[in-house]
């Protein structure tokens, strides 16, 4: 399967298609060896004592890509935020990522994650480029975010 951002288009409303990576448990030469330094939208969980995988961080990234951010925000030696430090110092981390070569998308898809895990925050603006956004994810684990 592959990892990207799929668009449609229909009456000004966007309707995307996430299509994620398998979730793998973060482990640096893994991220050296596996994750694609291209642009994209990734996901950080961490799983607490109860097995249950957490939403730690959902971002974009497009300058740098996808493999040395997840490298460097998965390393507690290269942590400065003693919040994220300890997290990552006491439980396992996972990641999963998307790609996309269109930064106004992944702006959309922001958007819209953080509308529906987050509503009333305002962390984030779509494009402005439609009147709706929808968005569908799949995932080989049948894991979704929202």
């Amino acid at each position: 399967m592959d990892t990207i951002i799929i668009k449609r288009i229909k009456d000004g409303d966007a309707y995307f298609t996430v299509l994620w990576s398998k979730i793998k448990k973060a482990e640096k030469y893994d991220i050296n060896a596996s994750v694609p330094a291209e642009s994209g939208v990734f996901e950080l969980y961490y799983m607490d004592d109860d097995k249950r995988l957490n939403l730690m961080y959902i971002e974009r990234v497009w300058f740098g890509g996808l493999r040395s951010t997840i490298r460097k925000l998965t390393d507690p030696e290269l942590e400065f935020d003693p919040k994220w430090k300890n997290v990552l110092s006491r439980y396992d981390c996972y990641y999963r990522y998307t790609l996309s070569a269109n930064s106004r998308d992944m702006e959309d898809v922001l958007f819209y994650f953080s509308e529906v895990l987050f509503p009333g925050l305002d962390r984030c603006t779509s494009s402005g480029r439609y009147t709706n956004i929808f968005l569908n994810e799949e995932s080989p684990e049948k894991f979704d975010t929202v």
